[in-house]
């Protein structure tokens, strides 16, 4: 007797060529076979008549042949069949290539269901190998159609009657993973019903209700499996931190906090004093002061006699901070080292061996910090900077310079924070949505290629004011084969030095330099060594420049609105008016409504929340988060508002029943330990 986990290849109607096949799509099993969902629908519900049709719009049509079909043979050894159908408005020629077979199946004066797409002109529209079917015997027409995303050698109709044949075979052990509770408290379909209307919808209502089910079951055990994990840590004893009043850092800024800053530490420090490993994440918009909330963490651990680390994506970046906060932290009395590739080999003898003995309080640096000799005689807070810069196995690496240490992950994507829990995993999130006094708002302009001279002019008088401007291009040479030199960052360099700007001075920073190149020219910018720095997304994450005053971005519609967004942030962070300027060449519409957004709001949660909509959540995602489960059928860019009710279903139903013990929790334990990967023990 079958269950979900028998090999397809044992199921009736299936055999060995075609689970052959089907295993080219990652189907092994009855499970993957029935959870392989459609990537869309046609509504095939509905004929046309032929002069209804529209072209390059994929229909179904009922016609006549009115001619008998001819073979011939083409180049390369193809066959082509050709005929010609009717209706009582017009005439549709149709043509199957290698289908020689048609010459003798379609008969003169039978009326069939032609589906396909159509072509040709208004005086001539045509079907290139439509789907054919006679009226009374459909399969593939008359109803909505499932579209599967296929591979080589599979094709549709393998798919559609695997599928089916699947289904049959476990209609009777398709039991409920959603409680009862849960699900009638969401007015939820029950599970045989969903599977059997998300592969073949009886009607539109129907695939409403099966896909809504599909998603929310899908999310919502996504979400109870990310709170075991999370709770996986009550059971781990972290770094213990004693309570100190945090009143006495804050007074020694030179600058008041605000709410949302305070807010952040104060999560932060009670993670760090409840005896347990901290495992938070900090994201907020560019210049909402995460840095500061790390230092308050920082002095917080010292205070229980405890090292810190910090770990940042580029050299200059971590400089940076080390200028910034070991002025903070002398006040205090505590210790900071810097620790990079460039690090001269004494004075890394020097740092490595005093973290060894405990006389340095925090480290700062880059992946220097994970080479083997680096250890510490008290590691008890490591914090990364700009996680999108780093994999989850380079903060693993870092985490295993302890046992258990309070880890703290700073981010400057905001994302929404229902999203943020899934992308993160078990990492609790802290979300600054306040921008510190006196940070300015960037003035944003969306413009086509007529600006190009008043965007030089304005280039011009911004230098001559005495300020810098950045010009951002997605690409680096000649070899990315797009003849237009603005999208060349070394070509475009070259361009303004000599024939626009040929009395300023033109930086260029890539990706294709080196290291240590890279450094050089952006410290040489930072310290006003230059007018204009061309140079590709690079500059994303990098060093202050408070004279930067603008920021142009070449070809902007390349460009995602959260990637944008963290372009403008490399200005307005001086005391002058600073401007971003978006030039497109030959926008469309839907990039002049993408570019319209950034225009009007400097808020990055909302411009992240516009991104996810138009674009999806791919460009948040990076380097999958803790090996977690990718979404097979829920779509976080229309999905959001079911992610936030499933995760708040999960929350209440793990409150009642922590451990999933409960009888009717054991087939949602069952598909939780399936989807981690875990053993049941693990997860407690």
């Amino acid at each position: 007797m079958a269950d979900l986990q028998t090999d397809v290849r044992y199921i009736k109607g299936i055999g060995e060529a075609r689970a052959k096949a089907l295993s080219k799509l990652g189907i092994a099993t009855l499970q993957d076979l029935i959870g392989y969902f459609p990537r869309r629908y046609e509504d095939r519900t509905m004929t046309r008549t032929i002069r209804e049709l529209e072209l390059g719009e994929t229909v179904c049509v009922r016609a006549m042949i009115a001619t008998d079909p001819v073979a011939s043979r083409i180049s390369g050894g193809r066959t082509v069949v050709k005929a010609r159908a009717v209706d009582d408005s017009g005439a549709l020629d149709l043509t199957f290539f290698n289908q020689e077979y048609r010459k003798n199946s379609l008969h003169r004066g039978e009326t069939y269901i032609f589906c396909g797409k159509v072509e040709g002109n208004l005086l001539a529209r045509r079907m290139i190998n439509p789907i054919v079917e006679q009226e009374g015997q459909q399969v593939l027409t008359g109803h909505i159609v499932p579209i599967y995303p296929l591979t080589a050698g599979v094709s549709q109709n393998l798919l559609y009657k695997a599928v089916g044949q699947g289904l049959t075979a476990c209609r009777h052990l398709l039991t409920d993973c959603l409680p009862d509770a849960v699900r009638q408290e969401h007015s939820l379909c029950h599970s045989g019903y969903a599977y059997e209307n998300i592969h073949f919808p009886a009607d539109a209502e129907a695939l409403n209700l099966a896909r809504r089910r599909m998603v929310f079951e899908e999310l919502f055990i996504l979400s109870c499996g990310l709170q075991m994990l999370r709770s996986r840590r009550t059971d781990v004893a972290g770094p213990v931190c004693k309570a100190a009043d945090m009143e006495e850092f804050y007074r020694a800024l030179p600058f008041p906090l605000t709410k949302a800053q305070r807010r952040a530490i104060t999560e932060a420090v009670t993670d760090m004093e409840s005896g347990r490993p901290m495992n938070r994440l900090c994201q907020g918009d560019v210049g909402s002061g995460k840095t500061m909330v790390a230092a308050g963490c920082v002095w917080f651990a010292a205070q229980s006699g405890w090292q810190s680390a910090l770990m940042a994506p580029t050299e200059i970046l971590a400089r940076q901070h080390y200028e910034n906060l070991a002025p903070l932290f002398e006040k205090f009395g505590l210790r900071c080292a810097l620790l990079t590739g460039s690090t001269k080999a004494r004075e890394r003898r020097d740092i490595l061996e005093n973290l060894a003995l405990g006389g340095i309080d925090l480290c700062i640096g880059t992946h220097a910090l994970l080479t083997e000799d680096v250890s510490y005689a008290r590691l008890g807070l490591v914090i990364t900077d700009e996680q999108h810069r780093f994999g989850v196995n380079q903060r693993a690496a870092l985490g295993q310079k302890a046992e258990n240490p309070h880890m703290l992950v700073l981010s400057a994507t905001p994302i929404p924070r229902t999203l943020a829990l899934i992308i993160y995993g078990d990492l609790d999130v802290s979300v600054m949505n306040e921008l510190p006094p006196g940070r300015q708002k960037v003035d944003t302009f969306a413009v086509g290629e007529s600006y190009r001279q008043r965007v030089n002019q304005f280039i011009r008088k911004q230098v001559e004011a005495g300020h810098q401007v950045f010009i951002v291009c997605p690409l680096v040479g000649q070899e990315d084969h797009i003849p237009d030199e603005r999208k060349a960052a070394a070509a475009y360099a070259k361009k303004l030095r000599e024939e626009v700007f040929p009395d300023l001075r033109v930086c260029l920073l890539h990706g294709k330099m080196k290291a240590k190149e890279k450094e050089k020219v952006m410290e040489d910018f930072a310290a006003g060594n230059g007018d204009i720095l061309v140079a590709t997304t690079v500059v994303e994450v990098g060093v202050d420049v408070p004279n930067a005053t603008c920021m142009v971005v070449e070809n902007a519609e390349r460009f995602g609105l959260s990637q944008l967004h963290q372009l403008r942030g490399r200005v307005g962070r001086g005391q002058a008016k600073s401007y971003c300027i978006l030039l497109s060449e030959h926008p469309s519409e839907e990039t002049k409504r993408r570019l319209k957004v950034m225009t009007k709001t400097n808020d990055g949660f909302e411009i992240s929340r516009e991104d996810l909509a138009l674009r999806g959540p791919g460009d948040f995602f990076g380097q999958r988060q803790h090996g977690l489960p990718t979404l097979k059928i829920a779509d976080l860019s229309c999905d959001m508002a079911l992610l936030d009710e499933a995760q708040q279903a999960a929350k209440g139903w793990m409150a009642q029943d922590p451990g999933l013990e409960k009888p009717e929790s054991g087939a949602l334990r069952t598909r939780i330990e399936t989807l981690f990967a875990v053993k049941a023990e693990g997860l407690n």
